[in-house]
């Protein structure tokens, strides 16, 4: 199956990133096609109003995915604007999307509320899912590894897949989104894990520093004396045991420690410690290792593979559509 995901390009990656999706993309490259991409386009969409970052992010995003096991090898890492097809089709789809429809997809207003200090009018923000559409299609993925938040997003894909076949004959398959049961973690503070409210942890984050946020993390507002009994699932440290803590011994000891008062938030957070540890130290081993030259070697050289691919989708595309070029 050909599978196909991507992260945008607005900073350095953190543990939501790895749990919520770089995981399941590791082991997806293990027995599929699969094409990982950096979307930088996709960053202007909220991100206009300031790119001075913009290169060094877009590498950073890609050094986050070779760090955390992304095997250029095994998966085409490439980067949105180094494959131009992807614009082509993007127009192309446009003809195709109600205004409407557009504006009744979920996450327009979620975020134009969530980032209601910008100016978010333009029509780039308001197309983005037929652009995103575009980045799947035109690589005719089969599968697309997304969170519960982004599925309203595949559906909006498959529209667009039937219309354009629909007209112009069969070119697309309606690709299917990929769920996974991962845990989603939240912030550090308790609240939805996001770079603007402070509350992340970075892949390359030192080792010290990561004690120190885990340890000043909020756990269940019920427990404020050790004696108090508290609830796991009112507490955002239990989400990232879900996530790092694999022995059901230990699961166990979590759950029956605070539920009886056994245990204090500190030795819970220990434990948590001890077993992220591992994880992060190898993460964080290769996130050093890889040089931006390097970087820059692996995804010009996806963007190559990746280009073939949309060309030859788009030669099928021209042919549907009757253009003359």
């Amino acid at each position: 199956m050909r599978v196909l995901s991507g992260m945008r390009a607005t900073g350095k990656l953190h543990l939501g990133h790895l749990v919520g999706a770089l995981r399941t993309w590791v082991e997806l490259q293990k027995e599929h096609d699969t094409f990982y991409f950096v979307a930088d386009w996709h960053a202007l969409t909220t991100h206009y109003d300031d790119t001075s970052k913009l290169k060094q992010n877009t590498l950073e995003v890609a050094r986050g995915f070779l760090a955390c096991g992304i095997d250029p090898d095994k998966s085409v890492v490439f980067v949105q604007s180094g494959v131009k097809e992807h614009a082509e089709l993007f127009l192309i789809f446009s003809m195709l999307a109600p205004v409407g429809r557009l504006e009744r997809i979920p996450t327009y207003k979620e975020i134009k509320t969530e980032l209601n200090y910008k100016d978010l009018s333009s029509v780039g923000f308001l197309s983005y899912p037929v652009l995103q559409a575009a980045d799947i299609l035109i690589y005719r993925a089969a599968g697309v590894p997304v969170g519960e938040d982004q599925v309203y997003h595949i559906e909006f894909t498959r529209e667009i897949a039937r219309r354009f076949n629909y007209y112009f004959g069969e070119v697309f398959p309606e690709p299917e989104p990929l769920l996974s049961p991962v845990p989603k973690l939240l912030g550090t503070d308790g609240r939805k894990m996001s770079k603007s409210y402070g509350n992340v942890i970075e892949l390359d984050t030192p080792k010290d520093e990561v004690e120190s946020k885990i340890l000043r993390m909020v756990t269940d507002p019920a427990r404020k004396r050790r004696t108090d009994p508290g609830d796991p699932e009112k507490c955002p440290v239990w989400s990232y045991h879900k996530a790092f803590t694999s022995s059901e011994e230990e699961r166990e000891w979590v759950v029956e420690g605070c539920t009886k008062a056994k245990i204090g938030c500190v030795d819970c957070k220990k434990l948590l410690l001890k077993n992220m540890s591992p994880v992060l130290d190898e993460i964080r081993d290769r996130y050093a290792s890889l040089s931006d030259e390097y970087v820059m070697d692996v995804v010009i050289e996806g963007c190559r593979k990746a280009r073939e691919e949309a060309e030859k989708t788009m030669e099928l595309v021209r042919k549907a559509v009757n253009l003359l070029f």
